[in-house]
């Protein structure tokens, strides 16, 4: 099978209610879900692997000479558009099974100009991690998504590119999408010191740099989760990684190596298995098991705050799986959670679980004050203000005050209103969640973009025993 027929395949099965379709008189479909008042939430389940571990197994694959194997992967549509453009750039791109896939990468430098734009979809990941893997090649290409990802920024990103060579021959107003880059012949390294703690900034410098001679350094105040770092590591790349400050890092690497095929087993999300997590610590009598989760300490700031707030969550079967950390999760609810002061420098470990973690504040009892949330305003929506809507229509006493959000807990939640998604698949899943213990249904305006990254999270709950009911579709004009 080729490699465009592959992806193509395997995209036409998550595709299924991942996509709005045209609808009739101009609007758009939506597919609205009602999650209500649940019995305690029991049994054992594994969520789909880490969406940022899938995105760069995928990468590093590509870059790779010879056959990457990788396991576990994410089937979800933000990954899959990675592997289509991993695909159009002239990798051999192959699904074996469920989760089960083949990379033949090209080597470093080795890229092959694209026959038409890439297309991202809704993957803010994907699209600036690509970016960096396109600098080090002399090609030219264009990346497109969806209306969500056209109005993220990513200037961020190109303007440390730009330093390196790379020639922007187009872009949208702002710097967003579409926009068209053109890799030069010779990328020049560069010392670059991140504006923000961002993974993503770091990986498209990091992999741009691959391309470059010489050391190419990437200096951060705060750390963000580091798993090109590890993945530079595991393909064979020469990478250093210092400390930097209190809380930051310095990574250094050095340019235009041979990386070596590797294969890859994809941990269990920490960013989807907090929905399921938080889940079981609100409905009364819950007991569950998420199993195989990475336990990176860059991703865990979600149980951490909760473990703080008095969750009960315990490590179990903790191993070391593709140079990740991993365990099991037993979470029980034990009682009403406590308000508590969630620092600024968390936010890396766990910006994506800020959205949830709102839910769970709504539950406990007393004040929550999540501090530092700029980053929120950047991601598939202004999450900030989407969460402050939410918790709005469902009756939850709220401020935000600069980029913190407090959380006036109450110890129980009415519920009863309907909370607008604005094609955001984290706000749709944490409101869902708050519905399961809320004391009136809370309704989701739309539950299709949920497949972006966590296609199976509604027979998931279903299984655990939520009470989650997908109505049906909509036309919005």
């Amino acid at each position: 099978m080729s490699s465009t027929a592959s992806t193509s395949a395997t995209a036409e099965k998550a595709d299924a209610g991942a996509a709005h379709a045209a609808g009739g008189h101009g609007g758009t479909v939506a597919t609205p879900a009602l999650a209500r008042l649940s019995p305690p939430l029991k049994g054992t389940v594994r969520v789909p692997g880490d969406k940022s571990v899938s995105h760069r197994s995928l990468i590093f694959g590509t870059l790779a000479v010879g056959e990457t194997r990788i396991s576990g992967l994410l089937e979800g549509e933000d990954v899959l558009n990675t592997a289509r453009a991993c695909a159009a750039l002239g990798a051999s791109v192959e699904r074996l099974g469920e989760g089960e896939w083949r990379v033949n990468g090209v080597g470093v430098g080795g890229l092959t100009q694209p026959e038409a734009p890439l297309d991202f979809g809704n993957a803010g990941t994907g699209s600036r991690l690509m970016m960096g893997v396109v600098a080090g090649n002399p090609i030219t290409a264009t990346f497109d998504g969806d209306a969500s990802l056209r109005r993220r920024p990513m200037r961020r990103i190109l303007d440390p590119l730009e330093k390196m060579g790379v020639e922007v021959v187009e872009a949208a107003e702002g710097g967003r999408l579409p926009l068209t880059l053109k890799g030069p012949r010779d990328l020049v390294p560069i010392t670059y010191e991140s504006p923000v703690a961002s993974a993503q900034i770091k990986s498209a410098v990091l992999l741009a740099g691959l391309g470059a001679p010489g050391e190419t350094v990437l200096i951060e105040k705060e750390a963000s989760r580091d798993h090109t770092e590890r993945m530079l590591t595991h393909f064979g790349a020469d990478v250093r990684v210092e400390p930097f400050g209190e809380h930051g890092r310095k990574v250094t690497l050095r340019g235009r190596p041979e990386l070596k095929p590797a294969p890859i087993r994809v941990p269990a999300d920490p960013s989807s298995a907090a929905f399921p997590l938080v889940a079981a610590l609100i409905v009364p009598g819950s007991d569950i098991v998420i199993e195989g989760v990475m336990t990176n300490p860059l991703r865990t700031g979600l149980f951490i705050t909760l473990k703080e707030m008095g969750a009960s969550i315990d490590y179990v079967n903790e191993r070391i799986e593709g140079g990740e950390s991993v365990a099991d999760l037993h979470v029980r609810y034990t009682g009403r959670l406590a308000g508590v002061d969630v620092p600024a420098e968390r936010a890396p470990s766990m910006i994506d679980e800020y959205p949830v973690l709102a839910v769970a504040a709504a539950f406990a009892q007393g004040a929550t004050r999540m501090n530092g949330l700029s980053e929120l305003r950047v991601k598939e929506s202004d999450r900030l203000a989407a969460v402050a809507d939410g918790l709005a229509a469902i009756g939850v006493t709220h401020r935000i005050e600069g980029d913190d959000l407090i959380v006036e807990g109450a110890g129980s939640v009415v519920g009863g209103g309907t909370v607008a998604t604005h094609m955001d698949h984290r706000i749709a899943m944490s409101f869902l969640v708050a519905g399961l213990a809320a004391a009136n249904p809370v309704k989701v305006d739309d539950v299709a973009f949920i497949a972006t990254s966590f296609p199976s999270f509604l027979p998931l709950m279903e299984k655990l025993g939520a009470v989650i009911e997908v109505q049906p579709s909509e036309v919005s004009r």
